[in-house]
């Protein structure tokens, strides 16, 4: 699975904005726009990289 970054805030507007933010500073595309997550009546969204990320045989995580 592709790496994936969520962002979770209090408001629906916030979340957004902080998506955009992190869209554009990183070079990631929204996966999920702002969701009321069920239980904690928070907000989320994801987001994954615009292009693969190529990986070096042996480089992964924990090494």
């Amino acid at each position: 699975m592709p790496t994936v970054f969520m962002v979770q805030a209090d408001s629906q507007e916030e979340c957004a904005a902080e998506l955009a933010r992190m869209c554009a500073a990183f070079d990631l595309r929204p996966l999920l726009p702002p969701t009321r997550s069920a239980g904690t009546d928070r907000w989320r969204a994801r987001a994954a990289p615009t292009a693969k990320v190529s990986t070096i045989e042996g480089q992964g995580h924990g090494t």
